[in-house]
C-alpha cells in the first residue's frame, strides 16, 4: 500500500477539480465538491494546514470511491 502524501486542503481541491469535480458550496473553512456522476465530498481548508491522513484516506475510499493506488497515480501526474 502506498504511503499517503502530506497534502493541504487547497491542493486537494485543485487536484479534485482536475479530475472533474466542481465547487458547489463554500461555508466557513469547508469546501463542498461534486462531480458529474453525483459523488460529493467536503474538504477542510484550515489556514493552510494539511488534511489529516485518516480523513484523506476516508475521502479517497468512501467519497471518491477509488483505490489508494489510483489516487497516487492521479496525484503523481
Amino acid at each position: 500500500m502506498p504511503k499517503l502524501p502530506v497534502i493541504h486542503g487547497m491542493e486537494l481541491i485543485k487536484l479534485l477539480k482536475s479530475i472533474g469535480f466542481e465547487v458547489i458550496r463554500k461555508k466557513g473553512s469547508h469546501v463542498r465538491l461534486k462531480d458529474k456522476s453525483g459523488k460529493v465530498t467536503t474538504i477542510p481548508v484550515h489556514s493552510n494546514k494539511e488534511v489529516p491522513r485518516g480523513l484523506l484516506k476516508k475521502i479517497i475510499r468512501e467519497d471518491l470511491e477509488i483505490s489508494l493506488d489510483e489516487f497516487m497515480k492521479i496525484y503523481n501526474k
